[in-house]
């Protein structure tokens, strides 16, 4: 049951499964919170493990950045090896001066001008939605944690590098659409979960701030992650 991508055997991978971006936060994750985690995958270096945190099994895999990348590990985790949720954790910058460094956002809506969706799967919708009832059991996670949510609906960007004049238009587009973020991959975890009908969320910590110019090292942001991180982990349990 390997495919090109992924090493996993039948049975490899939970029903639910984390993804970061980087395979390196992956790694980390199945360090600090998991217990007896076993690395599944390891090709191109895009580390997967499994393991329980308290007592239920969950997976954590990196997804790489974008759409592209992500879509594919998605498909090949639902479609092959039978997940049943994927939760993206990662991180975005804001266009919204009142939302702070740090804070956790719950994705509610992804809108995105990728073909992507189209090209899949003939879908032309521009937004793509994260499954409610998963949404639901990250709230209530948060709650018992204590950790603050912001909520809204987001951009998914195929590019990460604007030139001056697109830039300025990608931010006033913002406004307009009111989106309070912006990232590169859940419009595609979202629209693969829906062409398969399996369930999909976001979770993401802001690194910077679009407006405001403020921004956090590398180092922080790994520190920062945690909070994130909990509330995941906390929701597989519900």
């Amino acid at each position: 049951m390997s495919t090109a991508h992924n090493s996993a055997k039948p049975g490899d991978i939970a029903k639910t499964v984390l993804m970061p971006g980087d395979p390196l936060r992956a790694k980390f994750i199945a360090d600090t919170f998991l217990k007896d985690a076993v690395l599944f995958n390891k090709v191109r270096n895009m580390f997967g493990y499994t393991g329980t945190y308290n007592g239920r099994p969950v997976s954590v895999m990196g997804s790489g950045m974008g759409i592209p990348s992500i879509s594919l590990y998605a498909h090949e985790l639902y479609s092959i090896y039978g997940v049943e949720n994927i939760v993206r954790i990662g991180s975005t910058g804001t266009y919204k001066e009142d939302i702070n460094v740090y804070d956790t956002i719950l994705v509610t809506g992804s809108y995105s001008d990728s073909s992507f969706a189209k090209c899949m799967c003939g879908d032309e919708s521009s937004y793509m939605y994260p499954d409610p009832e998963l949404n639901e059991k990250l709230r209530r996670a948060a709650a018992k944690l204590n950790i603050p949510l912001r909520e809204g609906v987001i951009w998914s960007s195929d590019v990460f590098y604007y030139d001056d004049k697109m830039l300025a238009s990608s931010l006033e587009t913002a406004q307009n659409k009111n989106l309070i973020a912006a990232e590169m991959e859940s419009f595609g975890l979202f629209a693969v979960a829906k062409n398969l009908g399996k369930k999909a969320a976001c979770l993401l910590t802001v690194s910077d701030n679009i407006i405001t110019h403020v921004e956090t090292t590398h180092e922080e942001r790994q520190l920062k992650l945690i909070d994130m991180m909990k509330i995941a982990l906390e929701a597989t349990g519900e």
